[in-house]
């Protein structure tokens, strides 16, 4: 694999990257990625979730997109949510950490979170908060990147191709 370059999207290029980033949704909820979607799930219901849902709140400042590029191609991206209550503002929350399944196993996913936290780190917030289903692959990544369980709710999302319901783990991390 070519070097990993990973950056913060600015708002003005979020059109440009549109495809890109549907794909690795629609690619990680074909995989069984419990990313808030159930299948079917198809390339238009996710470009559609990137334009109508999170490109205004990105737009707005209360979101960071940031974006893993291999071979000049969006391999990975995750988001940080900065938009908090008055009394939270020292915090912030980690949403959607993609990576595309065909690029999976190669540090990606640790190359995003680390890059998400300096940029928590220089906006001075202290704490940084995160579900994921439990058990799933990133529950591990982020133990070993210092995350502590706080614990987890059971049924709290149906799976993504059946009726099952999943526990989520809440997790956090004192920057």
């Amino acid at each position: 694999m070519s070097p990993l370059v990973i950056t913060h999207v600015d708002a003005a290029n979020l059109d440009s990257i549109l495809d890109d980033l549907a794909d690795i949704l629609h690619a990680t909820v074909l995989a069984g990625g419990s990313v808030n979607f159930i299948l079917p799930f198809s390339l238009d219901d996710s470009r559609d979730f990137w334009r109508e849902k999170m490109f205004p709140i990105i737009r707005s400042g209360g979101r960071l997109l940031l974006i893993a590029q291999s071979q000049e191609r969006i391999v990975g991206t995750v988001q940080l949510l900065f938009d908090m209550p008055q009394n939270q503002v020292h915090r912030c929350e980690v949403s959607k950490l993609l990576v595309h399944p065909d690029f999976r196993n190669r540090g990606i996913a640790r190359s995003l979170m680390t890059e998400l936290e300096n940029h928590a780190v220089q906006r001075n917030r202290s704490l940084i908060c995160l579900d994921t289903r439990t058990g799933d692959a990133a529950e591990p990544l982020y133990l070993s990147l210092g995350y502590k369980v706080v614990g987890t709710i059971p049924n709290f999302c149906r799976a993504t191709d059946c009726d099952r319901m999943d526990s989520t783990t809440y997790m956090y991390k004192l920057l």
